[in-house]
Parts: C-alpha cells; sequence; structure tokens
C-alpha cells in the first residue's frame, strides 16, 4: 500500500520516523506546517497519517469520530487497538503508545469496508484535501477576523474530525468543500473545515474538521503576505 514508505512495524509496534512523517506531510498532503520538520522543536507526526494507517488496519465505517490526544513524536513505538468493547465514551479504536498514552481515539458505527480501493481512495481524498488547511482555507478566515498565529512559530494543531457515509458502496468517490469557519477566544482560535463526499454526482454523505489555531494577534497583511509567500516558495521547490 502507499502508506508502507511512511512507517514500519517492530515488534507489532507501529513506529514513523520524523523523516517519514515529514515526507508523508509534504508529499501526500502538500502540507509545509513548520511542526512536521525533522528538526521542529516541537516536531510531531502529522495527525493525517495516524489516521491513514488506522483506516488501513481496521477499514472504513460509515460514521467515524476520530479525535487527537497528543502530539506524537520521532519514532515512537505505537500501538493501533480494536477494543473488545466500546468504552464509556463510545471509543472503539485508539492509537496508544507502551506507557498507555492515547494520541487517537475513534468512535465508528455502521457498516464497515475494507476494500482496498474504497479505503486508499478516500485516504487519498481526504488527505488532500486537509492538505489545503493553510493558505487556502485558514489565511483568508484570519483575513476576515482580523487575527493571525504568531509566523515566527505558526502553532496550528489538528483537534478532532468527523464524517457520514449514507453507503458504502462507492464507484467515484470524491470531498468537496462546503464552508469554513474562524471562533475567535482571546489568543486561540477554533477552526471549522466542512467537506461533502460525493459519487459522481450524488452526495452520500458529509464531514467537518476541527483545527486549533494557538498564539493569536492582529492581522498584519505585510507580514501574512511574505509568510505566505515564503510557505508557496517552500512548496514550489520541492515540487520542482
Amino acid at each position: 500500500m502507499f502508506l508502507d514508505q511512511f512507517h514500519r512495524v517492530e515488534d507489532g509496534r507501529v513506529r514513523i520516523t520524523a523523516e517519514q512523517a515529514s515526507r508523508f506531510a509534504k508529499q501526500m498532503a502538500g502540507d509545509y506546517n513548520p511542526i512536521h520538520d525533522p528538526d521542529a522543536r516541537r516536531f510531531c507526526v502529522p495527525g493525517d497519517l495516524l489516521f491513514a494507517l488506522l483506516l488501513s488496519k481496521f477499514g472504513l465505517s460509515q460514521c467515524m469520530t476520530i479525535r487527537f490526544c497528543g502530539m506524537v513524536g520521532n519514532d515512537v513505538p505505537l500501538m493501533f487497538e480494536a477494543l473488545d468493547v466500546p468504552d464509556e465514551n463510545g471509543v472503539s479504536l485508539r492509537v496508544r503508545d507502551e506507557a498507555g498514552k492515547v494520541y487517537l481515539t475513534v468512535e465508528r458505527s455502521g457498516e464497515t469496508t475494507h476494500d482496498e480501493a474504497v479505503v486508499a481512495n478516500f485516504t487519498r481524498q481526504y488527505i488532500a484535501f486537509s492538505g489545503r488547511n493553510f493558505p487556502h482555507f485558514l489565511q483568508p478566515l484570519m483575513l476576515e477576523k482580523g487575527v493571525m498565529f504568531n509566523p515566527a512559530r505558526p502553532l496550528v494543531i489538528y483537534d478532532s474530525m468527523g464524517f457520514c457515509f449514507e453507503r458504502l458502496d462507492i464507484a467515484d468517490l470524491h470531498l468537496d468543500f462546503v464552508a469554513s469557519s474562524l471562533e475567535v477566544n482571546g489568543k486561540r482560535g477554533d477552526t471549522l473545515l466542512e467537506f461533502g463526499i460525493h459519487d459522481g454526482t450524488e452526495c452520500i454523505g458529509s464531514g467537518s474538521k476541527k483545527l486549533v489555531v494557538s498564539g493569536l494577534r492582529d492581522y498584519c497583511a505585510e507580514t501574512m503576505d511574505a509568510f505566505v509567500e515564503s510557505f508557496e516558495a517552500l512548496k514550489r521547490n520541492a515540487e520542482a
């Protein structure tokens, strides 16, 4: 599967190096968030990589709610687990380390498909949508609200996401952007990105993704324009 190059399995544990995580972010999602750079002080594995690996192992369910509980560092041995009975919060899947720290939880319901083509297609479609966080979705929202993150330490954290399908027998799956919003509370902003799930021209589901932006300050067009240009230059150079 296309995810093989972005992780390895040792003694039943999934391990992701900083280099693999960074390649996934840039190559699969076009995500140049500095937090995914191997030498970043607060480096973390992209949440979308954990989610993609979880789908490849446990399949795609009709309704899934995913919450990201912590930041996975470099080469941490991870356990991807299915609980025999959902816990008191309805969690049936989770990712944790050997010390018991949980990094990701999943509530799911409805039917589940393990069709590799369907799972891989949805995974790729979602990663592509998710990778457009900045500047495509986030920068216009910050401009509208008159706030921006600290360009010296841009901190945008993946909080949660969820979706529901009406059915899983899908021939021509694709995701489309529906709406976005940013709620500002002091120096913190909660961003919601909504998408529709289609089979050809028929809408068969919907979903959303929540991001938390920290360290907000007054918007400065000159500073943000320079940051966006630097971001886009990194992307162009990587794709050249």
